[in-house]
């Protein structure tokens, strides 16, 4: 017990970043969230200072070492800096964060040598990297490259896993090795172009080998999982075609069509199908599954799509509502989740 509460003020920390992550995106759409500084750190606040600490608590509960969560209290604390004011000092944490992230993952790989847990190891390597070219450039932007193949290699590495539940495959691993290819070089040349191929075929060697072919077939959690899964895999067929020919850097409405259908589409889909699993094994709380599950996911899914809309058609109100209503299906789900937790409890 005494384990499980040390672990909630790291998960709090992460959820602050990820409420000033929100209403720094809502601040860049225009509405009255947000100051120019917290504005500019976003995208760090989003990815390494909720993501980070969130997938850094659970990989050092699943390591079991102590030292491991020297990496989510790091990132936890960089999330902090960001939102005080004081940047160079939390990008400095977040990178120490990283750091020993990576040194978990190391240690993972040599406990078991498996594809799998390589391609984890090579999403913890990119976001290092995205944190020291950070450090380096000063900007952000240049980081999310690397930032954005942490998150998609993770993901990938969590249902490869996976994937042994499934007949035996000869060619599953040699047609992953293009595709990891691809976007291992999108992350490192910071290329849009490669990255969004490898998106794409991502996509469809998931929809090959992705254990949720078959349990979409099944009732309960398992399907809301396997929903929650697909639409993610859609999301980011839907952004590595947006991805193709857009450069670094390149700003206006497809940048941010290309950025949000990965980030809020792809991954926080993931985050939806996989929370009420990961939550009782990093906090030991029960969620079980509701119905009421589909509400802030289908929320999400609209939004999202009205907010694309906006993008392509070069509406701003309708891109500015549609990120509002991103916010608010990540606050219903948050909901959802606390008061289901709550109700289980008693």
């Amino acid at each position: 017990m005494t384990i499980t509460r040390n672990r909630l003020p790291l998960l709090a920390a992460g959820g602050v970043a990820l409420v000033a992550g929100i209403m720094a995106g809502e601040g860049r759409l225009g509405w009255p969230t947000a100051g120019a500084d917290l504005m500019m750190v976003h995208g760090p606040l989003m990815i390494c200072g909720f993501f980070g600490t969130v997938i850094g608590l659970e990989r050092a509960v699943a390591l079991g070492k102590r030292w491991g969560y020297a990496s989510p209290a790091a990132t936890a604390l960089g999330g902090l800096l960001l939102i005080a004011g004081v940047p160079v000092a939390g990008a400095l944490a977040l990178a120490l964060g990283s750091l020993v992230f990576t040194l978990m993952s190391a240690a993972v790989l040599r406990r078991q040598m498996e594809v799998f847990t390589a391609v984890l190891g090579l999403g913890g390597a990119c976001w290092l990297a995205g944190n020291l070219v950070w450090l380096v450039t000063g900007s952000p932007l240049a980081a999310v490259p690397p930032w954005a193949g942490f998150l998609v290699l993770t993901i990938a590495g969590e249902r490869l896993e996976l994937s042994r539940f499934l007949p035996p495959w000869r060619w599953r691993t040699p047609t992953l090795v293009p595709v990891l290819g691809l976007l291992l070089a999108g992350a490192s040349l910071r290329n849009w172009s490669l990255f969004g191929l490898g998106l794409i075929g991502l996509t469809l060697w998931s929809l090959r080998n992705d254990v949720v072919r078959r349990t979409i077939r099944q009732p309960g959690l398992t399907r809301y999982v396997a929903v929650c899964l697909l639409s993610g895999y859609a999301w980011a067929a839907v952004s590595g075609a947006l991805m193709l020919g857009l450069a670094l850097g390149e700003g206006g409405t497809r940048t941010d069509a290309a950025l949000h259908t990965l980030f809020v589409g792809f991954v926080f889909s993931m985050v939806f199908g996989h929370a009420p699993v990961i939550l009782p094994a990093v906090l030991r709380v029960a969620v079980p599954y509701k119905p009421l599950f589909y509400g802030p996911l289908i929320l999400l899914h609209a939004s999202l799509a009205l907010r694309l809309a906006g993008d392509l058609a070069e509406i701003h109100t309708l891109r500015q509502w549609g990120g509002l209503a991103n916010a608010v299906a990540l606050a219903v789900f948050i909901l959802t989740m606390l008061v289901t937790v709550i109700r289980a409890k008693r």
